[in-house]
């Protein structure tokens, strides 16, 4: 079996070279494919699956895109961390935009539904010899689809399934003129956002800063990543991408919404490509125990991460 999950509290902190592989592609190759629902495993909704090519039983991330964004927009950061033994099902939780007065209820449940859909219908399409481990089952998120990773995980939908780990990649409750989008899961005390299982929050040290006076913050602040791993329950680990954008974990060749939806937000100047392999090897080791990168962030990412801090209890 693929050795995978998950940080522990009390686990040991080996200091090992190797540690900084994660944040290059892994061994075990990557294919994806894309099924529609008209498909005859007949998921609920779009599916974009990214699963490793060798032999062996891997652990399953359920991933959920940001607003008004595709789930082919982090093809690239899929692939690298399913490069390292992770089988990545990424559900298009809505075609352009969300439809009022249900939006975050909608998507809750169209997670809820697709989750419950893998038992049934995952392992028919995965590749020879390729099998999901539901029993590490992880939830995780960018932007709105963050905050809809975290309702899900504190109940606001029900699945048959139990999750083993979450991650935010800079989460985003809600806008400064609208204030949080429903359900209100932000409450402004700490450790509110009690999941039961270890928790990791990835920011972006642009997100919240407007890129010209018309533009609104991306990822505005009350409401961001800060405010998630603030709330979080330990065990609860936070990494920021000092020098990035909220959108710049997305692939470099997006369509014209896409390439709207990310000129909207400030950018880094650095290769995209570095954030990708960042947030994927984060990823990455976050859910192996790689506990080394949080005592030795700087010598071994490939962007600059202020700051990293966890709670364990």
């Amino acid at each position: 079996m693929a050795e995978a999950l998950l940080v522990k509290p009390d686990v040991k902190v080996k200091l090992s070279p190797n540690t900084a592989s994660v944040f290059e592609a892994g061994l075990f190759g990557a294919s994806q494919q894309t099924l529609e629902t008209s498909h005859p495993s007949s998921p609920p909704k779009q599916l974009l699956i990214i699963s490793p090519e060798a032999k062996d039983e891997y652990p399953v991330i359920v991933f959920l895109h940001g607003f008004a964004l595709s789930n082919s927009y982090y093809t690239d950061l899929l692939k690298h961390i399913a490069s390292h033994g992770y089988i990545a099902v990424a559900p298009q939780l809505y075609t352009l935009t969300p439809t009022p007065p249900c939006w975050g209820y909608k998507e809750i449940n169209s997670t809820a539904e697709v989750t419950d859909w893998l038992p049934k219908g995952l392992q028919s399409v995965l590749p020879e010899k390729v099998e999901a481990d539901l029993l590490n089952l992880v939830l995780m998120g960018h932007s709105r689809g963050g905050k809809t990773a975290f309702s899900l995980a504190v109940d606001h939908g029900k699945t048959s399934l139990k999750f083993k780990a979450l991650i935010g990649i800079d989460p985003v409750a809600g806008t400064s003129a609208g204030g949080q989008v429903k359900p209100d899961i932000l409450t402004n005390h700490p450790h509110s956002l009690n999941v039961g299982y270890p928790v990791m929050v990835i920011g972006t040290g642009l997100g919240d800063v407007k890129l010209n006076f018309l533009a609104p913050e991306c990822a505005t602040k009350g409401l961001n990543h800060k405010n998630f791993y603030y709330e979080s329950k330990p065990p609860c680990y936070y990494f920021v991408t000092k020098d990035y954008g909220h959108m710049d974990m997305l692939d470099d060749n997006l369509s014209i919404v896409g390439t709207v939806a990310s000129c909207v937000c400030k950018s880094g100047k650095d290769s995209k490509d570095l954030l990708r392999r960042c947030v994927g090897g984060l990823v990455v080791a976050f859910l192996g125990n790689y506990l080394y990168i949080l005592l030795n962030p700087n010598n071994v990412a490939p962007v600059t991460l202020d700051p990293v801090e966890y709670q364990i209890s």
